[in-house]
């Protein structure tokens, strides 16, 4: 029975392993927490249909209850080398691992928008990112630092996201929708409280989206206003004071709020030293790039290692599972030929 290496329990990882599983192959998925889920098991709903994110990532790991599967939590890819008939892995636990084939899953990491000092993100205390705006909406703890309810929040779209000065100039598709779909949270469980958001340009991506960002106007009463936030300030009071520009008008603009979230994107895990040591190929925008497109977008130019899911390019989670299964197809038949 041919032995496949997953490197990342997310959920490409998690649907991988399943899906490699049940087409007869064993698999060892590899996770450096103590838990599977990635960044899924951080989130609250998921859009644009509302699922409970819990019950989505409960569902994965159910299917992932094989015998074929060796779940290996709390470990970390030291180093992974060629040998004969695969590949040798070391593990950070001192043991080692063969495979006749790696799948790396490694996902994204979020985008620091502390290196965005206008914005005070690490320096005043109502200014979060969208994670822990996630947090609070999985809690249904909406306070601030002081205990209060806000009166007002604002979204600040594309942080860290098609911006130059970072050195990313690519979009990471999933922001706008995400703060679309926490300003429609807010709303639900607090209706007074006034939600902004301020973008580049909303994008809306997939099936729904445009019907869920009509909803927020329409429905919820979130304000859209085109244009980028430029500095954020705390007042005497505690306050957060932010200027901006309202381009449609052409116009300067001045507004407190009791919170700001960053809409924070997604960057690479491409550095890993193991994919180095293997001379995996990277991309202009620094994700695992593929040898085709089109026809073969999970295979990497190293002949046996594959990838799946955000360590390729930002996704939602719907893409991530189907790139998940198109990644154990693309095994299959690798081994089948």
């Amino acid at each position: 029975m041919k032995h496949i290496a997953i490197i990342g329990g997310g959920p490409a990882g998690i649907e991988s392993a399943a899906s490699l599983a049940q087409l007869g192959y064993r698999v060892s998925l590899i996770e450096k927490s103590a838990e599977l889920g990635g960044h899924l098991s951080q989130m609250f709903t998921l859009f644009p249909d509302g699922r409970n994110a819990a019950e989505v990532l409960s569902e994965l790991i159910a299917h992932a209850r094989q015998k074929n599967i060796n779940v290996m939590l709390n470990t970390e890819v030291i180093d992974a080398q060629r040998n004969l008939s695969g590949f040798t892995i070391t593990l950070s636990n001192q043991k080692t691992v063969t495979a006749d084939a790696l799948l790396i899953a490694t996902g994204f990491r979020l985008f620091n928008v502390a290196r965005k000092e206008e914005y005070g993100y690490g320096i005043y205390k109502n200014v979060i990112n969208s994670l822990q705006m996630e947090k609070k909406l999985r809690t249904g703890d909406l306070t601030m630092a002081n205990g209060q309810m806000p009166k007002r929040v604002v979204f600040l779209h594309c942080v860290g996201s098609r911006d130059e000065k970072v050195g990313n100039n690519y979009c990471s598709k999933v922001c706008c929708v995400t703060a679309v779909k926490q300003a429609i949270e807010i709303k639900k469980m607090n209706p007074e409280i006034e939600t902004f958001c301020f973008y580049m340009d909303i994008r809306m991506f997939g099936p729904y989206y445009e019907e869920l960002y009509r909803e927020a106007q329409e429905k919820w009463k979130v304000v859209f206003v085109r244009g980028k936030i430029s500095e954020a300030a705390e007042n005497i009071d505690g306050r957060l004071q932010i200027k901006a520009e309202d381009t449609l008008i052409g116009k300067p603009l001045r507004m407190q709020c009791d919170m700001l979230v960053a809409m924070a994107g997604m960057e690479s895990t491409a550095d890993a030293k193991f994919a180095q040591t293997l001379n995996v190929a990277r991309g202009l925008n620094r994700f695992y790039s593929s040898t085709d497109n089109y026809l073969r977008y999970n295979n990497t130019n190293v002949e046996g290692v594959f990838t799946a899911g955000t360590c390729t390019a930002p996704m939602n989670i719907i893409d991530t599972i189907a790139n998940a299964r198109a990644a154990a197809l693309s095994i299959h038949q690798y081994f089948s030929k």
